[in-house]
C-alpha cells in the first residue's frame, strides 16, 4: 500500500489548486480517501471524533452483503444446472454464477460511479460515498438473466432521478436501489416478473418450470419447495434475495456495528407476520397467496433482504426511535398486503418500502410533535 500512497502523493499537486487538473480534484480525492484514511478534519463548529467515517460505514454495509452475494452466485449455478438435469460440484456452480453475476456488478459500479464522478466534478464537491452500497444492492435485487444494458439504464435513472436531482447522498427521499428496480419493473415488466425459466440460457431447457415461489403462488398453484429450501435459499429468485440465512448473517453485522437499525428490522418482520396471519385466517379457497403460511411469507421473495438492507437505509427511513417502529411495521404490513391483493406483482416489498420512504418524514414529524406536547403537559402539571 505504501507504493500506492507514494504514487498518489506524487500526482496530487496536479489536482490541487493551481494544478493542471484542478477541476478533477473530486475524482482524485475519492480514490485517495477510499484507499486511505482522510488526512483532513473539521476545524470549526461542533463535531464528534469517531474511528469510522462515512466511507467505512458504507464499506461495512457492503461487507454485510457478501454472504448473500456469495450464496447468490452459487445459487445461480445451482439453479441453472439442476434445471438442466446436470449434477455439478459446489465450486462449479459458484464459478458459473460468478461468471454470470460479475458483469452485472461491474456495469452497476461503472455506470453509477461514472455519473457520481461527473456530478462531483461539475459541482466542485467531493464524490458522495452512498453509491458504494447502492452499487452492490442493485445487482443483488436483479434477476440473473437481466440484460446488461437494462442494468445500466436503471442505474443511470436511479442515480440521476432518484438521488442527484435531490442534491446527492443524504438528500434523496427514495432508496436508490429500489428506484432502479422499480424503473425496470415498470419499463420492462417481462424481465422482472419472475415467471420465466430461471436459467442462463432458457433455450436449452424444454418443459422445465423455473418460476419463483411467489410467481407460482400468484398463478394459483402450490409451491414444491419446502420451508427449509426457503430458509437456505436454494430456490429461484433474484441474485441476493433467496437465502434467509445469508441475509441474517449480514443483519447481525449491521446490528452489532450499530449501522443498521434493529428496530426497523424487527418491526418490519412483525408487520409482515401480522398481515400474513390476517390473510391466513381469512383465506379464500383458490387464492394460494392468501393461504400461504405466514412464516413462509417472510422467507420468500425480497422480504428479508428488503427488511435488512433496504428498509434500514438511514437516509430514506424514519429517524426517530418511535418512528422507526411505525415505519418498519408498515413496511412489512404493506409488503404482504400488496403481494396478495396484486397477483400481477406478487413481490410487494419494493412498493411497500418506497411508499414508506415517502411517509417517513411525516411519521417523524408527528412523533416529534407528540413528544413536544407531552413535555408541555408535564411542564404545566
Amino acid at each position: 500500500m505504501k507504493l500506492f500512497k507514494n504514487l498518489l502523493g506524487s500526482i496530487k499537486p496536479h489536482f490541487e489548486e493551481g494544478g493542471k487538473l484542478e477541476k478533477y480534484y473530486p475524482a482524485y480525492d475519492a480514490i485517495e480517501t477510499f484507499l486511505f484514511v482522510p488526512g483532513h478534519a473539521t476545524h470549526r463548529g461542533s463535531h464528534i471524533r469517531d474511528g469510522i467515517d462515512l466511507k467505512r460505514t458504507m464499506i461495512t454495509v457492503v461487507l454485510a452483503m457478501i454472504p448473500a452475494l456469495l450464496f447468490g452466485m452459487w445459487n445461480v449455478g445451482h439453479q441453472h444446472f439442476s434445471q438442466m438435469g446436470v449434477e455439478t460440484a459446489l465450486m462449479e456452480n459458484f464459478l458459473f454464477g460468478l461468471w454470470k453475476v460479475l458483469p452485472i456488478i461491474v456495469v452497476s459500479y461503472a455506470v453509477g460511479l461514472g455519473i457520481e464522478f461527473a456530478f462531483a466534478i461539475a459541482r466542485g464537491h467531493a464524490v458522495n460515498e452512498g453509491y458504494l452500497v447502492s452499487g452492490m444492492l442493485i445487482p443483488l435485487v436483479m434477476p440473473v438473466d437481466v440484460p446488461l444494458w437494462m442494468v445500466g439504464v436503471s442505474v443511470a435513472f436511479a442515480v440521476v432521478i432518484g438521488k442527484e436531482v435531490f442534491g446527492g447522498t443524504g438528500m434523496n427521499i427514495l432508496n436508490p436501489a429500489l428506484t432502479a428496480r422499480a424503473f425496470l419493473f415498470f419499463a420492462y415488466p417481462t424481465q422482472m416478473s419472475g415467471d420465466k425459466v430461471w436459467v442462463a440460457d432458457a433455450a436449452t431447457v424444454d418443459g422445465v418450470s423455473g418460476e419463483t415461489v411467489l410467481g407460482t403462488l400468484a398463478a394459483g398453484s402450490k409451491t414444491d419447495f419446502s420451508q427449509m429450501n426457503m430458509l437456505i435459499g436454494d430456490i429461484p429468485g433474484s441474485i441476493g434475495e433467496t437465502s434467509v440465512i445469508a441475509i441474517l448473517l449480514g443483519a447481525l453485522l449491521l446490528v452489532v456495528t450499530g449501522i443498521g437499525s434493529w428496530r426497523i428490522i424487527l418491526s418490519t418482520i412483525i408487520g409482515g407476520a401480522v398481515m400474513g396471519l390476517i390473510f391466513n385466517n381469512f383465506a379464500v379457497e383458490g387464492n394460494e397467496l392468501m393461504a400461504f403460511n405466514w412464516v413462509d411469507q417472510l422467507l420468500v421473495g425480497g422480504f428479508m433482504f428488503g427488511a435488512v438492507f433496504m428498509a434500514t437505509d438511514p437516509v430514506s427511513a424514519a429517524q426517530t426511535n418511535k418512528g422507526k417502529w411505525i415505519y418498519g411495521f408498515f413496511c412489512g404490513f404493506f409488503a404482504i398486503m400488496i403481494r396478495v391483493f396484486n397477483p400481477a406483482y406478487p413481490e410487494g416489498m419494493m412498493m411497500a418500502i418506497l411508499f414508506m420512504n415517502v411517509m417517513a418524514p411525516t411519521i417523524d414529524h408527528y412523533v416529534v410533535e407528540g413528544n413536544i406536547k407531552k413535555r408541555l403537559k408535564r411542564l404545566k402539571a
